[in-house]
């Protein structure tokens, strides 16, 4: 007899696999590790007695995983990469994804943010998280949310290229009555 989160998961991963997919390349840049750090978000997610009826909100919850992990991820390599430093030892390189065009400048973008920046720039422009959200998945103040959204969306736009407009923030808005209204 399956559990009763079997169901949601086959569907979760049948239909929206590509998608996390999509969006863990997002966070790490390359493909195989996206794969990775997808399968963890699962494993994570579904392994903790996970009570979702909806795909959609297993989704969801572990496209935040997704976020969390490479924010995990980025820690640890940074950790290790310290320590081969320290005994002289090289990295090997990893392939990476093969995009074109501004899906290729827009990822390679993204991995020059440092982590916190890139996950929080992830979490509230691609996911639409709301800033107390984005916090509490991270671990992090609302006003350090701020700071590395603003900053991150700041060096994305430099890096490529893209300006924004600038809108009169003093824009006047009267309130008129119906019949004042029906005669204009």
């Amino acid at each position: 007899m399956p559990r009763p989160w079997e169901p949601v998961l086959d569907a979760l991963v049948r239909e929206r696999y590509p998608r996390l997919i999509a969006r863990a390349v997002l966070v790490t840049a390359t493909h195989a590790d996206a794969e990775d750090l997808v399968q963890d978000a699962l494993v994570a997610t579904f392994a903790s007695r996970a009570r979702f009826t909806h795909v959609a909100a297993a989704e969801q919850y572990v496209r935040r995983v997704i976020v969390t992990r490479s924010v995990d991820r980025a820690r640890t390599a940074q950790a290790e990469r310290r320590a081969l430093a320290r005994t002289s030892a090289r990295p090997v390189p990893t392939g990476e994804v093969e995009l074109q065009g501004l899906e290729r400048d827009v990822v390679a973008a993204l991995r020059d943010l440092p982590p916190r920046q890139r996950a929080c720039v992830v979490l509230r422009h691609l996911d639409d998280v709301s800033v107390t959200e984005t916090a509490r998945l991270l671990g992090l103040s609302e006003g350090a949310v701020k700071r590395y959204t603003a900053e991150g969306s700041a060096r994305l736009q430099q890096r490529l290229g893209a300006t924004t407009a600038v809108v009169d923030q003093h824009v006047r808005v009267e309130l008129v009555g119906t019949e004042e209204a029906r005669r204009d």
